[in-house]
C-alpha cells in the first residue's frame, strides 16, 4: 500500500563527506610525519635545539591529529546508513576538525612554554647538525603540504542560484592541511633560529623562534575552531540566504510562513522547516518547488494550514 508514494516521499539522510583521496594521502603523511618527528626529537635532545625539539613534539600532536583525520574518515564511512544519526555521520570529519583544532592550541601550548624556559635558561647548541636535521624535516613537510593541498579547491558559495555540489567543504582534510602547515612553519623558524645563531651568535633567538611558531599556530588553531564548531552547534544559514528564502515564499499567492528552522546536517548541507498559512493553500510539493533553486537545502519539510480568518494575508 501507497509503496510508490512512499518512494516518491522519502529523503536523501547521508550527507557524509567522503574523499578516498584524501584518506589515503592521510595515511601516507601520517607515515612520513612519524619518522620525522622521532628523528626531530632525538636531534634536538641530541644536538641541544629548542626550535628543533618543539618542531619534533609539534608534530608527534600531529601524528596524533592524523589518526583522528583516519577515525573520522573510516568512521563516517562504516556508519554512512546507520540509522542511529538522524542525519547519517556527516559531521564526523567536521568533529574530527575541531578535535585536531584544539590539538593544535595543545602544541601551541607546549611550544610557548618551553620556548619561555629556554629564553630564561640556553642551552648549548650543535647548529650543523640541527640545521640539517630541520631541512630535512622542512622537504617532508613540503611533501605532505602537496599530497593534502585538495581542499584547497572548495569555496565558499553565497549565491542562492549556484548549485554547490562541486564546494563541499572537507574539514577533516582542511584540519589535517593545517597541521602540516604548521609542521613547516615551525621547520622555517628552526632553520632562521639556528643560521642566525651560528653565524651571528643570536642563540636567543632560538626560543624566540619557538615563541613565534606558537603564536602564529594559536592563531591557526582559533580560526579552524570558529570554522568547526558553528557546524558542530546546528548553527543556521546565513541571514540574507534565509530571507531570500522566505521572500521566495511569501512572494507567492498570499503565503505567509509562521515558522522557519533551518539548520546545519553536514559540512554543506542544511535541512528545512516551513510552516505556512494560505488561503489557497496547495500541496507541500508545490512550495518545494518553489525552493528548487536554493541547493543548499538537501532535506525539506512543509508544513501547510488553511487561513480561515480575515487577517492571515497579512505579515506574522
Amino acid at each position: 500500500m501507497h509503496v510508490q508514494t512512499l518512494r516518491l516521499l522519502k529523503h536523501e539522510h547521508d550527507f557524509a563527506v567522503f574523499n578516498k583521496k584524501g584518506e589515503r594521502r592521510t595515511k601516507i603523511v601520517l607515515i612520513l610525519t612519524f619518522l620525522t618527528m622521532a628523528l626531530e626529537i632525538a636531534a634536538g635532545i641530541l644536538f641541544g635545539s629548542m626550535a628543533l625539539l618543539a618542531d619534533g613534539w609539534h608534530m608527534g600532536t600531529h601524528v596524533a591529529a592524523f589518526m583522528i583525520t583516519l577515525f573520522a574518515y573510516r568512521y563516517s564511512r562504516i556508519h554512512a546508513h546507520d540509522h542511529t544519526f538522524a542525519f547519517s555521520a556527516g559531521k564526523v570529519g567536521v568533529l574530527g576538525g575541531f578535535a585536531s583544532s584544539v590539538a593544535l592550541g595543545v602544541v601551541a601550548l607546549m611550544m610557548l612554554i618551553e620556548s619561555s624556559e629556554r629564553l630564561l635558561q640556553p642551552h648549548l647548541i650543535r647548529f650543523d647538525e640541527a640545521i640539517a636535521v630541520a631541512s630535512f624535516g622542512l622537504v617532508i613537510n613540503f611533501i605532505c603540504a602537496l599530497l593534502l593541498k585538495d581542499h584547497h579547491h572548495h569555496k565558499h558559495v553565497h549565491d542562492y542560484e549556484q548549485d554547490p555540489v562541486h564546494h563541499h567543504h572537507d574539514h577533516n582534510l582542511r584540519a589535517a592541511y593545517l597541521h602540516v602547515l604548521a609542521d613547516a612553519l615551525t621547520s622555517v623558524l628552526a632553520i632562521i633560529a639556528l643560521v642566525s645563531a651560528k653565524f651571528y651568535g643570536w642563540n636567543w633567538l632560538d626560543p624566540v623562534m619557538g615563541i613565534v611558531g606558537g603564536l602564529v599556530i594559536t592563531r591557526w588553531s582559533y580560526s579552524l575552531m570558529r570554522e568547526t564548531s558553528p557546524v558542530l552547534l546546528d548553527e543556521s544559514i546565513d541571514f540574507k540566504y534565509k530571507v531570500a528564502i522566505k521572500e521566495k515564499i511569501e512572494s507567492d499567492a498570499d503565503n505567509r510562513i509562521s515558522d522557519l528552522h533551518i539548520w546545519r546536517v553536514g559540512p554543506s548541507h542544511f535541512a528545512i522547516i516551513i510552516s505556512l498559512v494560505s488561503h489557497t493553500p496547495k500541496t507541500p510539493d508545490y512550495y518545494k518547488g518553489l525552493l528548487k533553486n536554493f541547493h543548499k537545502l538537501t532535506h525539506i519539510t512543509v508544513e501547510v494550514n488553511q487561513c480561515m480568518g480575515e487577517g492571515c494575508s497579512s505579515q506574522d
